[in-house]
């Protein structure tokens, strides 16, 4: 049966599709509009609003320079050369222009590079300066572009290298204070979101511009001199070559506050080039990374344990026949000939072994060096002068000690006795010279430090906090009678340029090496040079090290000059009036 529509129908049905029509979409747009808006918005200017990285600047390095502050390590842009090989559309103009402008900053076969169509990132070339980049820009060349990066120059070259470490290609801090002090140098980037056009390029209308600042690293100030530093290496060096040793190393402190004024160390390297070292050990500081057996300079530290005590005075005397025995062992002298009834300081003057072991054993019951002996030993050098402990001091790579304690069956009678004259223990550079710091400032011991401080990004200097500081690691009184036995001892020692008018002293070290399947030999020794100099007070500590591989190298003869030649031209430099 058929039916009809009734007159206005049709009309009213296309009014109401037109209506519905009409609602979905309003729905729709207020779905879109309203309900997913925040979403659609993120969207937009997740597209729109780049995240920009402002990179911070690295911290630079600097040191004194009688008393100025002058740079070790600074910064400089430099500049990578890329291209893009898919959008390149004259290959044989752009291997043209790049090889006459940056031949020697270009990777390999770059035109390898060119041809590879499977990548849109190529890097061509490698620390180009400003004036190539710009040169190669003004050719407009498709598809080449460039990026800023920080490289660290050393206006001084090489000078401090173990000390200073490098920043690798990475960016990170190695060795020296680079490694050590890395988080404060390094800083933190800051946040540009931008508005950008289709090619990333950042507009500057709109306001969804939000800036988070990067924060520079810190500026670090060191307790290096530039001058005293350069000298020491100077002297260092040239006293190595004399004596055809292989390596040496030189630490020059301020015994008042712990403060590091020159760390030398050879053979050296550029940190410039440090890509192009091939031993890597060269990169390590000896001062503070390399323990060895210290030898007699060790006798200053048990005679000041032993003037701590009481047991002993300079002029308290014992019987020297040369040698002395030590349960199974019998210990000998180097020198020979000083016997009979001798002073303590005479025992000094002449290194005599049987005069500290002879301390150690009035540490006990005055016959033998008991564990009472050996618990007093071990108290003075690990817990107060803390000489086989890290010393804190802010460079990576810094080496332990060994002190065996008497708790344990190797801390025996002979160890001990052997650890009176710097035998049976290994200690570094940085402990010595710091804990002997103690035994002629008056008695405190100062955490040593490279860290002056820092300069601010307006120029001003801001020292850094104070390092821990221990007073009466011995008495002041022993601390008098121990400086005064030590200058005494090179004056017995050594008559030769010492400048006149000021205190000097000093205590000579040769030490056997241990080979294996030998043991202690004398064909290859460690020569070794500890001592101070100053005015009315101690202005400066310089302790000397040299080896070489089978040299038999000594204290007195070997690391003694190369003291006097840096302790005499000290002097001058620090301007020292003489004693009145």
């Amino acid at each position: 049966m058929e039916l009809s529509l009734q007159k206005g129908s049709r009309s009213r049905i296309l009014a109401t599709l037109l209506f519905l029509t009409i609602a979905i979409f309003i729905g729709r747009l207020f779905y879109l509009q309203i309900i997913k808006h925040d979403e659609y918005v993120r969207l937009a200017e997740a597209e729109q609003i780049k995240p920009l990285i402002i990179p911070a600047k690295r911290g630079e390095i600097y040191a004194y320079d009688s008393g100025d502050i002058v740079p070790l390590v600074m910064n400089q842009t430099v500049y990578t050369l890329f291209v893009d090989p898919t959008t390149v559309t004259e290959p044989k103009k752009v291997l043209e222009v790049i090889r006459e402008v940056a031949g020697g900053n270009l990777r390999p076969k770059i035109e390898d590079l060119l041809d590879r169509k499977d990548t849109r990132y190529q890097i061509l070339g490698t620390k180009l300066s400003r004036q190539q980049a710009e040169l190669i820009k003004k050719e407009s060349l498709s598809g080449i572009g460039f990026q800023a990066v920080s490289q660290r120059i050393y206006p001084e070259g090489g000078l401090a290298a173990q000390t200073l470490g490098f920043v690798n290609d990475e960016g990170a801090g190695q060795y020296g204070i680079e490694e050590a002090l890395d988080e404060r140098l390094v800083g933190h980037d800051g946040l540009l979101e931008s508005v950008t056009d289709v090619s990333g390029v950042p507009l500057t209308i709109g306001d969804k511009n939000t800036k988070k600042p990067a924060k520079n690293g810190d500026n670090i100030v060191l307790t290096i001199d530039r001058n005293i530093q350069a000298y020491a290496e100077k002297a260092l060096a040239s006293g190595i070559k004399k004596l055809g040793a292989d390596e040496g190393s030189v630490i020059v402190m301020d015994p008042q506050n712990g403060d590091i004024m020159a760390m030398a160390n050879v053979p050296t390297y550029n940190p410039k080039n440090f890509t192009k070292v091939k031993n890597a050990a060269l990169f390590n500081n000896s001062v503070i990374s390399t323990p060895y057996e210290p030898g007699s300079v060790m006798k200053t530290f048990t005679m000041a344990i032993g003037i701590d005590k009481g047991v002993i005075k300079p002029n308290s005397t014992y019987n020297n026949t040369d040698s002395i025995r030590v349960d199974d062992k019998v210990i000998y002298n180097l020198w020979r000939g000083e016997t009979g009834t001798i002073t303590m300081q005479t025992g000094l003057n002449y290194s005599l072994n049987t005069s500290v072991v002879t301390v150690a054993q009035r540490l006990g019951d005055g016959k033998s060096i008991t564990r009472g002996a050996r618990d007093t030993m071990y108290d003075y050098l690990h817990d107060r002068f803390k000489l086989d402990q890290i010393s804190g001091i802010e460079l990576a790579g810094e080496q332990p000690g060994v002190i065996i304690p008497p708790t344990e069956v190797e801390g025996n009678a002979v160890r001990y006795s052997n650890m009176t004259f710097g035998q049976g223990m290994n200690l570094t550079m940085i402990q010595v010279a710091s804990a002997f710091c103690s035994l002629i400032n008056g008695g405190t011991y100062h955490q040593p430090t490279v860290i002056a401080g820092k300069v601010t990004d307006i120029g001003e200097f801001r020292e850094d906090p104070a390092k821990s500081s221990y007073e009466n690691v011995i008495s002041p009184s022993s601390s008098a009678k121990v400086h005064s036995m030590i200058r005494k001892a090179r004056k017995a020692f050594y008559a030769g340029n010492d400048t006149p008018g000021y205190d000097i002293g000093g205590k000579t070290g040769t030490s056997q090496t241990l080979k294996p399947g030998v043991g202690y030999t004398n064909d290859e020794t460690i020569a070794t040079y500890l001592g101070y100099g100053g005015n009315s007070v101690p202005r400066y500590v310089i302790m000397v090290q040299a080896s070489g591989k089978d040299k038999y190298l000594e204290g007195g003869k070997h690391a003694l000059p190369i003291f006097t030649d840096i302790s005499n031209w000290l002097i001058d430099y620090l301007k020292l009036q003489p004693k009145g």
